[in-house]
């Protein structure tokens, strides 16, 4: 019995492991031929960076600490290794000619898949030698790695020019749903973050410890900042209002020059959208995409605030009852009838497009469609302790730099919209599938 179930279980670890290369492969066949040497956003590697990084992490992290295969290109382990997020400038200046040729690269991928693919199976074998760290927690790390990758990559492609993109067939149609947007009271009560250590669940080491805090009453808005909102701000030239900014927020807009969202486009005499793979009318009921800084301008302009990651919380995931729900809706797991989410979509949706998901308080689009940026600063949960096989992960952006966003996006895979996770970007990075509501405190 025993023997039969973690047939099933290894068997399950390998199939996620093969379905997440094969999302992110199918990103990379997106992109020309030519233009795999692009450099799309300024703070980002090269795409021919991430061809080698995703098979370079999942081999330094396995090799050693699984199977002790001795390396055949310790340059390319190195040089994978690890991507890039600058703060406060230092853009990086490599040139083309500074990479690998991409059949060097892809030839090293394939080697890597191969010898992984040989020894996985004879790790998680019963009766394998025991190692210090479960084969499974390492194997959930290699999967969500990737598939985190596989939403960062989207939206790094989403910036190239639609020339250079290889348009795949749609899968998904327009929806088109008429909102008024409301605010909705949450009354005081409790809100559970993070994941307990005891549990079976696989989470990153700043999902934990699990604790519960006590949230005074507040006011949310019921459904993202929409467009259509969002011109509301313009028209009201928020982004020339001093006072709507922190100094080193207004600093960045003058300097950077930004004076829309980084998805919208001025062309023949109207507003565009720039999607995946078109350029249309800007859609004034899908929700706005935008940084940290223009969010709490925003916020600020509108008499209100960013929630904090508590608040966010409890609007999500707590009930009248007191308990915390796994997901908005319940404990069902996601489909496509409950949001915008698990790569069905390239796009965003209106923002009310998805009533079957909202929250016990009748909150909507909570998870997926955009994350949501919140006032917190990421830091540790008490209890925290490092991945001691990945100690960066987390406790290098505990800078006071960078600030939680949760939910989800179009490009957010299932496992990761668990109510634990947290993500986290600058403030003044615009390229992120991120969008917000407002809360009001009472």
């Amino acid at each position: 019995m025993l023997a039969a179930q973690n047939d099933v279980e290894v068997g399950h670890a390998l199939e996620r492991l093969a379905a997440s290369r094969a999302e992110t492969d199918n990103l990379f066949d997106l992109v020309r031929p030519d233009s795999l040497y692009e450099r799309p956003i300024p703070e980002r590697h090269r795409i021919v960076f991430y061809i080698g990084h995703l098979e370079s992490f999942d081999w330094n992290l396995l090799r050693e600490r699984l199977f002790d295969v001795t390396p055949f290109h310790s340059e390319f382990d190195r040089l994978f290794a690890f991507g890039i997020d600058p703060v406060g400038g230092g853009l990086p200046q490599d040139q083309p000619a500074d990479w690998p040729s991409i059949a060097e690269v892809r030839n090293y991928v394939g080697r890597v898949r191969q010898i992984l693919d040989e020894e996985l199976p004879k790790a998680l074998a019963p009766g394998a030698s025991t190692r210090e760290f479960p084969v499974t927690l390492l194997l959930n790390v290699a999967i969500e790695h990737r598939l985190m990758h596989a939403e960062t990559l989207a939206y790094m492609l989403h910036q190239l020019p639609l020339e250079r993109k290889v348009r795949p067939q749609q899968s998904s149609g327009p929806l088109a749903v008429t909102v008024q947007p409301h605010m909705v009271e949450i009354p005081a009560g409790p809100a559970t973050l993070g994941l307990p250590r005891t549990g079976p669940a696989f989470g990153w080491d700043n999902e934990y410890e699990e604790h519960t805090v006590t949230v005074p009453a507040f006011a949310i808005d019921q459904y993202k900042v929409s467009n259509a909102q969002w011109m509301e701000f313009m028209a009201a030239r928020g982004y020339e209002q001093r006072d709507l900014w922190t100094e080193d927020d207004w600093n960045w807009r003058r300097d950077e020059q930004v004076s829309h969202p980084a998805f919208w486009k001025w062309a023949g005499g109207a507003w565009t959208y720039r999607t995946m793979f078109d350029e249309i009318p800007l859609p004034l009921d899908w929700p706005v995409y935008v940084s940290h800084a223009e969010a709490t301008a925003f916020a600020r302009w509108a008499g209100k605030s960013l929630p904090t990651e508590a608040q966010w919380h409890r609007a999500a995931y707590a009930t009248r009852e007191g308990e915390a729900r796994h997901y908005p809706w319940g404990s069902a797991v996601p489909s496509a009838q409950l949001g915008n989410f698990d790569f069905q979509r390239w796009d965003p949706t209106p923002v009310g497009a998805f009533p079957q998901g909202q929250s016990a308080w009748g909150v909507v689009g909570l998870v997926g469609n955009g994350w949501e940026w919140t006032s917190t600063i990421l830091g540790p949960f008490p209890g925290f302790r490092r991945f001691p096989f990945y100690p960066g992960y987390s406790a290098d952006f505990f800078d006071g730099k960078h600030y939680v966003i949760k939910g989800g996006s179009a490009r957010t895979a299932a496992c990761m919209l668990r109510r634990s996770f947290r993500n986290w970007f600058q403030p003044h990075y615009q390229y992120v599938y991120a969008g917000f509501r407002c809360v009001s405190n009472q």
